[in-house]
Order: C-alpha cells, then sequence, then structure tokens
C-alpha cells in the first residue's frame, strides 16, 4: 500500500478555525469558554470550523464522553462545518509525518525512561503543567548524525525531536502577545511517537492542523509552551504554521484552574441544574475582538 499523501493545501489558505476535545471526561465551563472563542473568531473571520476528536489517549478516551461532547457542544450553540474527524482513524498520516522526520534526521530513538530524565543532574521539570514533558538532558542524546535505526512496524520504543541547541523560538499570539521561549532551557528533545506505537500529541496535532487547512488554533494558555515545540514540527516538515490565540484559563471559586474533575461545573452538571446555554454563555464575558492576523514570524 502506497503511503498517504501529507501535502497541506497551499497558502494562503480561507479562514478556519477548529475544536479539538479529548474524550477522557465530561467538558467543563473552561472547554466552553475556549470552544466558544475559537467559534466566534473563524465566523467573524468568514471561516469554516471543524470538529477534531483527540482521541488517542487509549487509556482514558472512552465513547460515552465523545457522544456527551457532542451533545454539549451542540446544546451550547456551537456548530461545525463537515464530519468530525477522530485522530484514531489517521494513523497512517501521522506515520507518514514520522517517516519524513526519520529520513530527515530529526529524530531519534530514546530508552531512557521518564524516571531517568528527571533524577538526571540538570533535567528539572518545566514547569508547565504536570503532564509536561521533563527538561531532556543533551547527554542523553546520540550523536549528531549518527545513522538512524528503522521505525520498526510496530513502533517499540520511544522517538524524540531533537530541538536545535540554544535558539529563541518565537511567535506573536493573537491574544498574549509575543511569545519567546529557548531550546534546551526552557523546554527540550520532546517525544513524537511512544513505544505503546501511538503518537504524541505535538506530532498529531500539527499533522492534522496541517492538513484539515487550520488557520488560526484557539486553545488554553496552558498550552503555549506546546505551540514552541509544534511550531519547530512544522518547520521540519516544510509546513506553515496557522496563527494562535491561546485563551485566559478559567478557575473555581478558590482560584484553581478548572479540570475534569470538576465534575459540578461540567457543561452536564449545569445542563441538568437547569442552567440554559445562554447564561453559561453570558458568563463568558464579551468575545475577543478579531485583530488582522500577521504571518506569524517563522520559529
Amino acid at each position: 500500500m502506497s503511503a498517504p499523501s501529507i501535502d497541506p493545501p497551499p497558502a494562503p489558505r480561507p479562514p478556519c478555525g477548529r475544536l479539538a476535545p479529548s474524550p477522557t471526561g465530561l467538558l467543563h465551563v473552561g472547554h466552553a469558554r475556549t470552544f466558544w472563542i475559537a467559534a466566534q473568531r473563524a465566523r467573524a473571520a468568514g471561516g469554516t470550523l471543524r470538529l477534531r476528536n483527540d482521541d488517542l489517549d487509549r487509556a482514558r478516551c472512552r465513547p460515552e464522553f465523545v457522544a456527551a461532547m457532542v451533545e454539549d457542544l451542540r446544546w451550547l450553540g456551537l456548530a461545525w462545518d463537515g464530519p468530525m474527524i477522530s485522530q484514531s482513524e489517521r494513523l497512517p498520516l501521522y506515520r507518514a509525518a514520522l517517516r519524513r522526520l526519520h529520513a530527515a534526521g530529526a529524530i531519534f530513538p530514546c530508552t531512557r525512561s521518564r524516571r531517568d530524565v528527571l533524577a538526571a543532574a540538570g533535567a528539572p521539570h518545566e514547569g508547565a503543567g504536570e503532564d509536561d514533558e521533563p527538561l531532556y538532558p543533551r547527554a542523553f542524546r546520540p550523536a549528531e548524525g549518527e545513522a538512524l535505526p528503522p521505525l520498526g512496524d510496530p513502533v517499540t520504543v520511544n522517538w524524540r525531536f531533537r530541538v536545535p541547541d540554544d535558539e529563541d523560538v518565537s511567535f506573536v499570539d493573537e491574544n498574549l502577545g509575543r511569545q519567546t521561549a529557548r531550546t534546551g532551557r526552557d523546554f527540550g528533545d520532546f517525544l513524537v511517537w511512544r513505544k505503546d506505537d501511538v503518537p504524541s500529541y505535538q506530532l498529531a496535532t500539527v499533522v492534522d492542523d496541517a492538513l484539515l487547512g487550520v488557520t488560526e488554533v484557539v486553545r488554553g494558555a496552558d498550552l503555549v509552551r506546546s505551540t514552541f515545540r509544534q511550531l519547530l514540527l512544522f518547520r521540519a516538515l516544510g509546513w506553515t504554521p496557522p496563527t494562535f490565540f491561546h485563551a485566559e484559563l478559567v478557575t473555581d471559586d478558590r482560584g484553581v484552574r478548572l479540570a475534569k474533575r470538576h465534575d459540578a461545573l461540567s457543561l452536564r452538571a449545569l445542563r441538568e441544574s437547569g442552567r440554559s446555554p445562554e447564561s453559561v454563555i453570558a458568563s463568558f464575558g464579551p468575545a475577543p475582538a478579531l485583530a488582522n492576523r500577521p504571518t506569524p514570524p517563522a520559529a
């Protein structure tokens, strides 16, 4: 079987936003606000809006959460264009992108455990949340230019993207302004494929945003660090990145950012308590203005 095409639509592309929930629990008002902003900005730009089901986490994603997220988004009044895209059905596309990175020598196999990385001297946690990656020590890398082993089918070892040494990666966020991070200090070599033969969030997201023609990504401010990594992947794959809008996180009455464990603030619980979608949307405040979107600088 021939490899699938991973050539994105040519730029310039018509405006396109996306909703990308992960079915690992019920959507809460923080998700709702981010998705509402994405929809408002896509429609204000005269563009389309796609729905992507980020269901690669085999251990936590459940069919009932997929059904719930679709129902809750529709209850909120959000509409999208075309069918829902499920990442679990797009594995050949991610694998094709992995092969391209492998052929370019942009990745390397990693047999070190997370515990190894955390225990290494000079490898503090990157500080962007409990789910983020520790800073990968350069001493754990293979020598640059060393011949790579084949990927294997299935993949049975972790593969990491080799970030440039001490490079400032920047982009202009549509909400937060210019953001800059230094490779090797703020983030290090990161996973693109796991040893259980599943692509990482970083790689799958880049492939989908490119191939679906997404021109603006709206998501929570906790994912700013992911954007730096994704910009490097866009560059390595030869693709034009979208612009980014990172929304402020919604917190509970104690100032703790919302998570799916906040059941009382899930859209399902609010519906069942008698709240209307209009009252939920009213709590978000005014929609952010649609600013002129400059082309983001190269990573």
